[in-house]
């Protein structure tokens, strides 16, 4: 799949897969690689800019996890978070639908 195929639906693909719980960074690539059957691959320089600009605007909190002398941030959704997925869903939705009745169109 193209690289450019995420553009504009990197942080939906985020917050999906923070849902169900805190992750870090390459947990949450891993996470959208198992998911996607292996078709989407991120890179780390595009999901943590994208992780800290989610967190500045609210939508995640970040902690420190310990593992054994290693230190992860680790990601979370918070409500706001979760509204926004939310949101994201929807629009994915109406787009996929839009998308498919050109492509697709009655008989």
């Amino acid at each position: 799949m193209r690289a450019d195929a995420v553009r504009g639906h990197l942080d939906g693909l985020l917050l999906a897969v923070l849902e169900p719980g805190p992750l870090h960074g390459y947990a949450i690539i891993a996470a959208v690689q198992h998911r996607s059957g292996g078709a989407l691959e991120l890179r780390t320089g595009t999901i943590y800019p994208t992780l800290q600009r989610m967190e500045r605007l609210g939508l995640l909190r970040s902690s420190w996890d310990a593992v054994g002398e290693r230190r992860r941030r680790r990601y979370e959704l918070t409500d706001a978070g979760r509204r926004a997925l939310a949101d994201e869903r929807t629009a994915w939705q109406e787009f996929t639908a839009a998308i498919g009745s050109v492509l697709n169109p009655a008989t």
